[in-house]
């Protein structure tokens, strides 16, 4: 018992020491990245409690105190908005005092880049608050989390819209044939990417001998948008260019295929129904490593300099986002602008812990019918597809919007 103790005590030394080490390690250079890896975490806690936590909280009367115990996916979704909860207030309280933060002096500049052993305790112990409040608040999180989610996906839209046009007038700029070659080629291999994707489409979501009237009219109207995007794109008025037409185009397509992937296994015009036992724990896995990589690169980039996100301090503002700002430049004096609006970066992550949770829960709503597997329903569904309307609907503004509007700057 002894011996026991004393172990247990080294390890936990060891960890202690080794938790100091890592989070002593984060420079004021590598502080977005720790923030990234602080959302992943959260991700993973989630994903973890989502399995293993529903027989504990059977148990907790301030939890459990129905007539009749919910079934066992409700404690599991339940987990995972309790931990989103958490996460989502964490950054928001972190956005909230960085408001206004202008330049390097400000003391909050130090808070944002520093501090992390503090702000990984403050984490943990908000997490684990959110495990003892009422079941109602969690449902009025539950709630607000669909309207949050769909705000994220806007956000990564128009990182999407800025990225694409972004890097047509960098290639267009080195006004060489070669770039030219290269722009014809990526456009392209985007629009066969996109045909070809369209017929798996109609060949896993439109079997013969079933009535899928839905899923064609979605499979068609993307189809039709691709074309939309082509004829206004190279419209003499418009003048714009192929490469950001042909990337919308199969992004847009992807969006459609993950709609339709996202209905219910049961549904007889899904194709990979199928295959739903054999896939449940790949789908799990994959989804999530997507979800963390879409969630770290929109709140990175979002993070950075653009015209629309920037202190008008920052020597940044005004600039396309078309780079990613390295974060590892050498730093000059204490009265430095800061090169991105802190409050902003932080208030992505909060809108992605409402996304994160959202997928992880299968909208909140897709758990009984699908069991283990992650964003599987008819909300994730149209979730999907509304997104695609949407990139659509959002690429032809910023393409007519200078002809509509000349005295505007865009």
């Amino acid at each position: 018992m002894w011996a026991a103790s004393c172990l247990a005590s080294c390890c936990a030394a060891c960890a202690c020491d080794a938790c100091r080490t890592v989070v002593s390690g984060i420079s004021r250079r590598s502080a977005r990245i720790a923030y990234c890896g602080l959302f992943a975490l959260s991700l993973i806690v989630s994903w973890i409690l989502r399995e293993v936590a529903a027989p504990l909280m059977e148990k907790l009367p301030w939890i459990n105190h129905f007539h009749k115990t919910p079934d066992r996916e409700w404690f599991e979704t339940d987990a995972v908005l309790r931990v989103s909860l958490g996460n989502f207030l964490f950054f928001t309280i972190l956005s909230i005092l960085m408001v206004g933060v202008k330049n390097q002096k400000d003391p909050r500049d130090g808070l944002h880049h520093g501090g992390w052993m503090a702000k990984v305790i403050c984490w943990c112990l908000l997490v684990i608050l959110m495990f003892f409040v009422p079941n109602e608040i969690v449902s009025f999180y539950e709630s607000i989390s669909k309207f949050g989610s769909g705000l994220f996906l806007l956000v990564q839209v128009v990182l999407l819209l800025d990225f694409v046009h972004g890097w047509n007038d960098k290639w267009v700029g080195y006004n060489e044939q070669f770039w030219y070659i290269a722009l014809f080629v990526v456009s392209l291999v985007c629009y066969v990417a996109t045909f070809a994707f369209s017929g798996l489409l109609f060949h896993w979501f439109t079997p013969s001998g079933q009535d899928c009237g839905l899923n064609t009219f979605f499979i068609v109207m993307t189809l039709i948008l691709v074309f939309v995007f082509a004829i206004v794109a190279l419209h003499p008025a418009i003048s714009g260019s192929i490469l950001p037409a042909s990337v919308i185009s199969l992004y847009c397509m992807y969006l459609s295929y993950s709609g339709l992937a996202s209905e219910p296994r049961d549904y007889e015009c899904n194709g990979l129904h199928r295959h739903s036992k054999a896939v449940s724990t790949g789908t799990l896995t994959v989804g999530l490593l997507t979800t963390v990589l879409s969630v770290v690169y929109s709140a990175v980039r979002a993070g950075s300099s653009t015209t629309l996100l920037s202190p008008p301090s920052s020597p940044r503002a005004g600039k396309p986002l078309l780079p990613l700002e390295k974060a590892d430049e050498k730093e000059k004096e204490s009265s430095k602008p800061v090169t991105y609006s802190y409050s902003f970066f932080h208030i992505i992550f909060s809108l992605a812990s409402m996304y994160s949770a959202m997928l992880l829960t299968g909208w909140s709503t897709s758990v009984g019918e699908s069991g283990k597997l992650v964003d599987v329903g008819w909300p994730s569904v149209w979730v999907r597809i509304v997104t695609a309307w949407a990139t659509a609907g959002l690429y032809i503004w910023s393409l007519v919007a200078p002809v509509l509007f000349p005295d505007r700057e865009f």
